[in-house]
């Protein structure tokens, strides 16, 4: 059992719609996990298994288990020999930080969770269902609380002025033609990182997204952002968005080593390809606290 309590920041405010925690469908608005309604709302897989895994294979998985959106369209989840934060980390769509307060085996040991869901679910659901397979299986009970702490709020840096890389997604919810589809790298009603143009350098790419959804996904290893980001352009509707920065450098790399050419800071590649800049402020977050997780009971 838990010893100690665990609580991870939720990337966006207290007031503000969480993007992806609680989803009831692909492609309509996000509600908080603060929200009764929303948490009301139990998603399941129609069948799960857990067992651990004591191999030394490879960790898998059947679509990435970070906060981006890239999936396999289906009704099956699939990871094999993955640490239970891992699936915590899917579940609950939290980065990589706040998490040393659980205990040492939710790291180390490893399991195996086959699971089928009915219809077509997308990856938002498939994290609800998640959070009821570690209820269920692992006893993971959580709640979210109000706390004030230091954020970003992200700005426009000119009032109706957007980047290059910003453009307002069409009315008519078209996401482009065929050749365009099959030329992009995120799918429609989608947001993560792309593949960059060059070496040492990230991308972040977004289809018909809001700006809560694009504000809520920054605070990342892959951005470098440490504090939760707050929308606070006043833009409605949702939006197509790119941009490209330079990774922080290798700290392995030898001194003197070539590079290619490095690109834009995040914070300049914002404010350049975007049109936002970040502000630093004091604002309320949700806090998911997770009080209790067990062991698995077995299949």
């Amino acid at each position: 059992m838990i010893r100690r309590r665990f609580a991870a920041a939720v990337l966006v405010s207290w007031m503000t719609a969480i993007p992806g925690l609680a989803i009831p469908a692909v492609g309509q608005a996000a509600r908080s996990l603060a929200d009764p309604d929303a948490s009301s709302i139990r998603l399941a897989f129609e069948v799960a298994s857990v067992k651990p895994n004591r191999s030394n294979e490879p960790a898998t998985s059947r679509f990435p288990l970070g906060s981006g959106d890239g999936y396999a369209p289906g009704n099956r989840f699939s990871a094999r020999n993955q640490p239970l934060i891992v699936y915590l980390r899917f579940a609950y769509k939290l980065g990589q930080s706040d998490l040393d307060e659980l205990p040492a085996w939710v790291f180390e040991e490893r399991f195996d969770i086959e699971a089928r869901a009915t219809g077509n679910p997308g990856k938002d659901q498939m994290r609800r269902m998640m959070q009821s397979l570690l209820a269920d299986r692992f006893k993971v009970a959580s709640h979210v609380e109000p706390r004030t702490q230091s954020v970003f709020n992200l700005e426009l840096v000119k009032a109706g002025a957007l980047g290059p890389g910003l453009r307002r997604h069409p009315d008519d919810g078209a996401c482009g033609s065929a050749a365009e589809r099959s030329r992009d790298a995120i799918p429609c009603d989608s947001l993560g990182p792309v593949p960059a143009s060059a070496a040492g350098r990230g991308r972040l790419e977004g289809r018909n997204v809001t700006m809560a959804r694009v504000a809520g996904f920054l605070m990342n290893p892959f951005t470098g952002i440490d504090r939760p980001v707050l929308d606070r352009t006043g833009l409605s509707g949702t939006f197509d968005v790119s941009i490209e920065w330079a990774l922080p450098p290798d700290p392995g790399q030898p001194p003197g080593a070539a590079v290619d050419e490095p690109g834009p800071r995040f914070a300049d590649a914002l404010r350049e390809q975007l049109g936002l800049k970040l502000t630093s402020a004091r604002g309320q977050v949700g806090v998911l606290a997770i009080d209790h997780v067990e062991r698995p009971t077995p299949d």
